[in-house]
């Protein structure tokens, strides 16, 4: 597998998008392409007395998804092959990024009829791996602040955040996070929905369901055996190996431009906590 996978998702037109008018293109599985708005006609057909004057872009990706793509489309080419992963006990991580309003939420979480890339891939993961042990941990980073989304009557804003150790054994740990053992996706997804009910959301000019916090879940899994990849625990004195291994499913709070959001206040002072974290993470991934 590639240590990296980076693939788009375009989804269709929404009642309150301002500008009713399309200007990607999913051309192939892995290009897309964009036009220049102001060089479209009406209908979204190119302008041909224009047409030297546009400013077409192309981009590549691993994957492109068009606005037709449904939910099982998206998790078995992007989730499906990280189970194999977690179950060889490597880490592995999706996240969605994008701009506030371009679906992220129902790409990672979806609705219960219809899940995303979190409850299909729960279900695969827990299908799969007989006789391995589940932790699961459900946080939010809402301005700068770490929060669990799993302990009740806690909701962004509320209560001391929480601090990142660096543990000798485990790397990077959320001290004092609520880690809750499951033996069934259910049971996780229900975690999830009971977390994201505490997420604040507050509708903005440009998304009218407007996520002010990244959401974090993590599920640890542990596995009595021995070999394969991953971090290992135990082993001495006769003593069998535990294989760990961890999936983080992200679901990002979108990049914001103050003009488009129209925000004022403690809206203006999320969206630049939001867009300051979302410079963090692009440079972390640069570096990488």
């Amino acid at each position: 597998h590639d240590v990296w996978q980076v693939a788009v998702r375009i989804r269709p037109l929404l009642g309150h998008d301002r500008a009713q008018q399309v200007c990607i293109n999913a051309t192939s599985d892995q290009l897309v392409t964009c036009y220049d708005p102001e060089k479209l006609n009406p209908n979204g057909q190119l302008d041909y007395l224009r047409e030297n004057r546009t400013r077409e872009r192309e981009y590549d990706f691993d994957h492109v998804f068009g606005p037709k793509s449904g939910q099982e489309e998206v998790y078995e080419t992007l989730a499906a092959p990280l189970v194999d992963v977690v179950l060889q006990g490597f880490n592995s991580t999706i996240f969605a990024y994008g701009q506030t309003g371009s679906g992220k939420t129902h790409t990672m979480l979806g609705e219960r009829s219809n899940p995303g890339i979190m409850g299909r891939t729960l279900t695969s993961l827990f299908g799969r791996g007989g006789g391995a042990k589940y932790n699961v941990s459900f946080i939010e980073l809402y301005n700068e602040e770490i929060r669990d989304l799993l302990t009740p009557g806690n909701s962004s804003g509320s209560g001391p955040g929480l601090d990142l150790r660096e543990d000798p054994l485990r790397g990077p740990q959320v001290a004092g996070v609520t880690e809750v053992p499951t033996t069934t996706p259910e049971a996780v997804m229900q975690l999830v929905h009971e977390g994201n009910s505490r997420r604040i959301t507050e509708g903005t000019a440009a998304n009218p369901v407007s996520s002010r916090s990244h959401a974090v879940l993590q599920v640890v899994c542990e596995q009595q055996g021995k070999g394969g990849g991953g971090a290992q625990r135990g082993g001495r004195g006769g003593g069998r190996m535990v294989k760990v291994s961890k999936l983080s499913l992200i679901d990002l709070a979108g990049s914001e431009r103050a003009a488009n959001t129209q925000n004022k206040g403690q809206r203006l002072v999320e969206g630049a906590k939001i867009n300051r974290s979302l410079l963090a993470l692009g440079n972390c991934i640069n570096a990488l």
